[in-house]
């Protein structure tokens, strides 16, 4: 697989001023970034978020999701911690793009569930590919990960990938009336570890 670490620069944000790093995926056409905060070679195991992007959570607030609720968690567990890394990955509706999670939205209005959304719409539940985060870390120099998760698939991944995960911190946070349904789905059909 060819990912290739692009530059890097400085992003002050609200939660403290991170590392960003740009990585170019040739194999998927896509664009991913890591935001690092801190020494993170002096850590045993680097907290990190593994986090795929959600323009409609993480820029727009939506609560349909938990994913923007997700991201703002971790950022400021890596901040109150002041060493940590996002790997920042384009796959959009869990892997189905902007437009079609719009169309899978719209079939969620008339009462489909998220999963049910996308097979209607000829995708499988979840799309998404961890293989950019072998890479990635390698270029970090990330051997072991305290990963911030619900999702035993995206562990499974990493520890294929060849990355240690020293722990799963489970990420639960962002539940609200709207995506009561969405969360219970996510537990029952994609396995994610929720405690409700």
């Amino acid at each position: 697989m060819s990912v290739e670490l692009v530059d890097s620069c400085l992003l002050p944000t609200k939660f403290g001023e991170f590392r960003m790093l740009g990585f170019w995926d040739e194999a998927n056409k896509k664009e991913h970034i890591a935001l690092v905060m801190g020494d993170i070679s002096a850590e045993d195991s680097v907290l990190t978020r593994v986090h795929s992007e959600c323009l409609t959570g993480d820029a727009l607030f939506s609560q349909r999701c938990d994913c923007g609720s997700q991201l703002d968690y971790a950022l400021q567990k890596i901040s109150q911690r002041g060493v940590g890394v996002i790997l920042y990955l384009r796959q959009e509706g869990r892997g189905i793009g902007l437009l079609n999670k719009v169309k899978a939205y719209a079939l969620q209005d008339q009462g489909a569930d998220t999963v049910e959304a996308n097979e209607e719409l000829g995708f499988g539940a979840d799309l998404r590919d961890y293989s950019m985060c072998g890479p990635m870390c390698e270029a970090l120099q990330i051997k072991t990960v305290s990963l911030l998760t619900n999702n035993p698939k995206k562990v499974e991944a990493l520890k294929a990938l060849g990355i240690n995960v020293s722990e799963r911190l489970p990420i639960e946070t962002g539940q609200t009336p709207h995506n009561a349904k969405y969360l219970a789905t996510k537990a029952g059909k994609l396995g994610h570890l929720l405690d409700r």
